[in-house]
C-alpha cells in the first residue's frame, strides 16, 4: 500500500487512544505507513488509503469528534477501505455479550452501512473512577459498571494483524 493508513479516534480519558495507538503500532510493524491521529485533528483524507476509525462508548453513544468526523467524511471514507471499534464495555468476559450484542450506535448505522466499512470491533473498555466527575460516578454507581481495565489488547492485536493483512494481501 503507497499511502498511509490513517487511525482516528474519538477519547474522553485516553483509554480509547491507547487503543488506537496499539492498532497503529500493529498496522507498522507489518510495514504500513501508519498516522495515529484524533478524529479532530485527522485532517483530508486525500492523503490516506485506509482507515481505522474508533471512539469510546458511554451510554450507548461514539464520542462528538468521532461522529462528526464519520459524517463529515462519509463519501471520502466510501471510497476507502475502513474499519470501525468502539470500546467501552467493563466487565470480565466477552465484550460483546456483556454489551448484549450491541457494538455500534444505532444512531450511526446507516452512514456506516453506506460506508461499507470492512469491520466493525467492539473492545472492552478502562474507567479509572479517579478521572470521572461526580455525575459519571454516579452514573457508574448507579448502572454497576465495575471499574478497572477491560482492555484485551491480545484480542485488539489480533484485530490489527487482520486489518494489516487485508491491506498487505
Amino acid at each position: 500500500m503507497d499511502k498511509k493508513v490513517l487511525v482516528a479516534y474519538g477519547t474522553k480519558y485516553g483509554a480509547t487512544a491507547e487503543i488506537a495507538v496499539r492498532i497503529g503500532e500493529v498496522l507498522a510493524a507489518s510495514g504500513l505507513p501508519v498516522e495515529v491521529h484524533p478524529a479532530e485533528q485527522a485532517g483530508d483524507l486525500a492523503a490516506y488509503g485506509a482507515v481505522v476509525l474508533g471512539s469510546a462508548v458511554y451510554i450507548g453513544q461514539w464520542r462528538k469528534p468521532a461522529v462528526r468526523f464519520l459524517k463529515e467524511n462519509e463519501q471520502a471514507l466510501a471510497a476507502l477501505p475502513v474499519w470501525l471499534f468502539s470500546s467501552g464495555p467493563t466487565g470480565e468476559g466477552d465484550p460483546l455479550a456483556l454489551a448484549e450484542g450491541w457494538r455500534f450506535p444505532g444512531g450511526l448505522k446507516p452512514v456506516a452501512d453506506r460506508i461499507k466499512p470492512r469491520d466493525i470491533a467492539l473492545f472492552g473498555g478502562a474507567v479509572d473512577p479517579r478521572l470521572l466527575n461526580p455525575i459519571e460516578k454516579w452514573m457508574l454507581k448507579n448502572v454497576k459498571a465495575p471499574s478497572c481495565d477491560f482492555r484485551n489488547w491480545p484480542a485488539i492485536e489480533a484485530w490489527a494483524a487482520g486489518i494489516a493483512a487485508a491491506l498487505n494481501g
